[in-house]
């Protein structure tokens, strides 16, 4: 529990960027310096990669299923009112982050405490067989409105592989930059409470904006990171204009 608010303690789990095509994305990401781990069985058909590092948030690639721009309903009555929202969104946008997601550090009731704080679809248990046959099990929520970052509780079993090392030198993500537009901003901050590692900007679109990543020998090719902003940690993506007032998330 967070001892300041009394309310379950967050922080980023993972930064999803929309690809357009996974196999060509991780093959990209490879040749940028990233060790790149598919999070599914079997990987032809997966839709999710990983970018792991020894602890803390991680990036996800994402691509969405054929005719995703059209389920809404459908993705609806599955996850609750919102979840088809945020489903189309991740579909129609370009390449480039779609979404955040933050970690609940307790168990599923701890998740169903938030989703009553902000309006939200309603917990949904889900298991996911990975490349090795193992199955990994976590549960989620979407807020109902589809621009706000989504809850998740921790990967059971855990997923860190402790000897992850990135040619590039990366070796930890250590701040997402997400714009939050001002009508946004206290939903925001009931869902991410003092989440570390998360730093909020004005914006008129709230959005991941950025991410600084510890340990880079070098500058990345953008022609390669399918429209991600990863920054060395310490820099700015623009000048940027923090919302000061409430959450030390600020």
């Amino acid at each position: 529990m967070n001892g300041t608010t009394g309310t379950p303690a967050r922080r980023c789990s993972h930064v999803l960027l929309r690809v357009h095509d996974l196999r060509r994305a991780v093959a990209d990401f490879r040749t940028a310096g990233f060790e790149v781990a598919y999070a599914t069985a079997p990987e032809h058909k997966a839709l999710h990669a990983h970018v792991w590092f020894p602890s803390g948030p991680v990036i996800e690639l994402l691509a969405t299923p054929p005719g995703a721009r059209w389920m809404r309903l459908p993705v609806d009555l599955r996850f609750g009112r919102g979840a088809g929202e945020r489903m189309v969104r991740w579909a129609r946008q370009d390449e480039g982050f779609c979404d955040l997601a933050l970690l609940v550090e307790g168990e599923e009731a701890e998740l169903a405490a938030l989703t009553r704080q902000v309006p939200c679809g309603r917990v949904v248990r889900w298991t996911r067989k990975r490349p090795d046959g193992a199955e990994t099990r976590f549960a989620f929520s979407y807020p109902r409105s589809g621009r706000l970052p989504f809850l998740v509780t921790p990967y059971d079993p855990p997923q860190h592989p402790p000897g992850v090392r990135h040619p590039n030198g990366a070796t930890a993500l250590t701040e997402v930059v997400l714009g939050v537009r001002p009508a946004d901003l206290p939903a925001v901050r009931r869902l991410a409470g003092d989440a570390p590692g998360l730093r909020l900007e004005e914006a008129p679109v709230t959005a991941v904006r950025a991410v600084h990543l510890a340990g880079l020998t070098a500058p990345l090719d953008p022609a390669l990171l399918h429209g991600a902003v990863l920054l060395p940690a310490g820099t700015a993506p623009v000048p940027p204009t923090t919302h000061g007032k409430g959450s030390s998330t600020s």
